[in-house]
């Protein structure tokens, strides 16, 4: 994909997320077929796949990847393996800045944000008022801290896997960034259930990541190439 294209998509993403949430009842639709107005709770809530499995083992193992992805650039950094081509280095460099960055940044936006949870809203048994995006929030009203998604990017900044297909081999490249944002979308989804977010706080972990990653992409690997390639016609 080119610069522009990706711009292009990233601009109209955005774009569509935020009339999503400033302009529809989605999320609240979709809340509300997740909640059960009966016993006044998210049956999902306490569920031992979606509380045990989902939300502490997978982000326990997913935890544990990250790790591992920082940990190996960083010795690679340190001791760096002749093995290793410098373009594959690069990539793996992107994979754990991206390990890293992602969910850090996703967890601030999240601290910032005004954004309640579904079951922090009276409308689901709580006592917060729903805010939309760009709406102000009540004087009175506490934040929320709960957009974007957080747990989504425990496992989203694996969508930068896709960099170790790039730029010779886009369509695997399209395939593996999709599957890591179908991945860590079912962990949104999960949490959707639970009441602990609203589609939209999952689509904006997503945007985010997708973002990162593009970032990371251009200014490490692409900014390599041209500079290697100012120095090669120095020299000639």
């Amino acid at each position: 994909m080119s610069r522009k294209r990706l711009v292009l998509a990233l601009a109209g993403s955005a774009l569509a997320i935020a009339w999503i949430n400033a302009f529809t009842d989605l999320d609240l639709m979709l809340a509300q077929a997740m909640f059960d107005p009966a016993s006044g709770t998210f049956p999902w809530r306490h569920a031992w796949f979606a509380e045990t499995v989902s939300h502490v083992w997978a982000k326990a193992v997913l935890l544990t990847l990250a790790g591992g992805m920082v940990l190996t650039a960083l010795f690679d950094l340190l001791w760096p393996r002749a093995a290793w081509t410098m373009p594959f280095r690069l990539r793996l460099r992107v994979v754990a800045l991206s390990a890293l960055l992602a969910p850090s940044w996703i967890s601030a936006l999240k601290y910032m944000s005004a954004s309640h949870c579904p079951w922090d809203l009276a409308l689901f048994g709580g006592d917060e008022t729903y805010v939309r995006l760009f709406q102000s929030a009540l004087p009175y009203a506490s934040l929320g801290h709960c957009m974007p998604a957080g747990h989504a990017s425990s496992a989203l900044w694996l969508v930068s896997l896709a960099v170790f297909w790039l730029p010779h081999r886009p369509r695997t490249a399209l395939r593996v960034g999709a599957a890591m944002l179908g991945l860590g979308f079912a962990l949104g989804w999960v949490q959707q259930l639970r009441g602990a977010h609203f589609l939209t706080h999952t689509l904006w972990s997503m945007w985010w990541t997708c973002l990162i990653v593009s970032l990371l992409y251009l200014l490490l690997t692409e900014r390599k190439c041209l500079l290697s390639r100012n120095a090669n016609i120095q020299l000639s």
